[in-house]
């Protein structure tokens, strides 16, 4: 009796698991494609991430966790180049997830003392839908707006771009964007913006450029070709410490082009990281972020830029406090 009772109970194990909901995601296991390309704009940003963010004077930031979707941050500028003062930002992230990674919507806003406000939405219908809505005022009036509207498909991406809207004259800028993964290495795509303006040549003007992306994991290669220039970038990961990239842009109509080399080196053993720039232009930079101890998740951040040519030099030094 006790082995007849054991094995009724075996069977009755995985009935119950099957009767359980399975999760369903965007891709199915036997969508064997060479995958989502990701957005238009993402095309160079592994150069972009590269490169340092360099400031002048003194800065202080301090980045406080309040919750696992809500953080705020204070930031101190004193400079006599960029605009000082206080800046107050806050940013949240809800709780529906797509992926691994992201997770929507997410809300991002930085306001100064003398109203100067930014401020984004990005959020999600379904895994694919995703949707943008942008906004800068100062002194009291609309500077700058956009909202941006994105499938992602298996292996597609598709947006529409719209910015600085004005119906009532029928100004703003109409952006469409399309990536096509060819295989998981190769993306191909195309962009078409059309401006519209008092201040735009013929007050309608058109503009195309087509995109390519090569991609080996450590090493990445993209571009775009079009009637406004050429805008080349390389990224290679040498190692887990170093990251180097070269940027080239070239601007046909003023005949003008500037070459770039960025580079990082993480040092983990010393908690540093080290962000270098240098140019055609005769300009040479640097951003030391150095982890201080026993202050947790604080570090000391000094910043240089020199440009021969015009002789400038730039130093800054801040300090960074929290997450």
């Amino acid at each position: 009796m006790g082995t007849v009772h054991a094995s009724t109970r075996r069977e009755e194990k995985p009935s119950a698991l099957h009767n359980e909901k399975e999760c369903i995601s965007c891709v199915e296991p036997q969508d064997r494609g060479p995958g989502n390309p990701g957005s238009f704009e993402d095309l160079h940003r592994k150069v972009k991430e590269l490169y340092p963010q360099n400031f002048e004077g003194a800065r202080l930031i301090i980045r406080k966790v309040l919750s696992e979707h809500f953080n705020v941050t204070h930031s101190i500028t004193l400079s006599s180049v960029t605009p000082s003062g206080y800046k107050f930002g806050a940013s949240y992230v809800g709780t529906k997830m797509v992926g691994l990674k992201e997770r929507y919507p997410v809300i991002m806003g930085e306001i100064s003392p003398n109203g100067n406000l930014s401020a984004s939405f990005v959020h999600t219908l379904g895994c694919r839908f995703r949707f943008k809505l942008s906004a800068q005022v100062a002194k009291g009036l609309y500077k700058a707006s956009s909202s941006t509207a994105e499938y992602r498909a298996n292996d597609f991406t598709v947006a529409v771009t719209m910015a600085n809207p004005d119906f009532t004259r029928s100004h703003g800028t109409l952006v469409m964007h399309y990536l096509q993964a060819i295989t998981s290495r190769i993306t191909l795509g195309a962009e078409l913006a059309c401006l519209r303006g008092s201040k735009v040549p013929g007050g309608l003007q058109t503009v195309m450029c087509v995109a390519f992306r090569y991609s080996t994991g450590l090493t990445t290669l993209s571009g775009t070709l079009g009637e406004a220039g050429l805008h080349l970038c390389y990224h290679h990961k040498a190692s887990s410490q170093l990251e180097l990239g070269v940027e080239l842009e070239t601007n046909v109509r003023t005949h003008h082009s500037i070459a770039t080399i960025v580079y990082q080196m993480n040092v983990p053993y010393a908690d540093l990281v080290f962000r270098g720039i240098v140019n055609s232009e005769t300009s040479v930079g640097a951003v030391f972020e150095k982890r201080l101890y026993p202050i947790p998740e604080c570090s000391l951040v000094i910043s240089g830029l020199m440009n021969h040519s015009k002789q400038q030099f730039r130093v800054g030094v801040g300090l960074n406090i929290g997450k």
